[in-house]
């Protein structure tokens, strides 16, 4: 699946860096905190991967 928007590319790198074990989920806030346990790896992978250039910063 890929990202939405900006914000949402970025919650899921962050996700992504906590399910990995790169930081600490503690650190984790947002949407980010709820993405670590509801998507695999996979997921968040895909989604922290979309290119940037055409999204918008908020999704509406």
């Amino acid at each position: 699946m890929k990202a939405k928007s900006k914000a949402q590319q970025k919650a899921a790198g962050a996700a992504l860096s906590a399910k990995r074990g790169e930081t600490p989920k503690k650190d984790l806030k947002g949407a980010s905190k709820e993405m670590v346990n509801s998507m695999s790896e996979k997921d968040l992978e895909e989604m922290a991967s979309t290119k940037r250039d055409s999204l918008p910063a908020k999704k509406d």
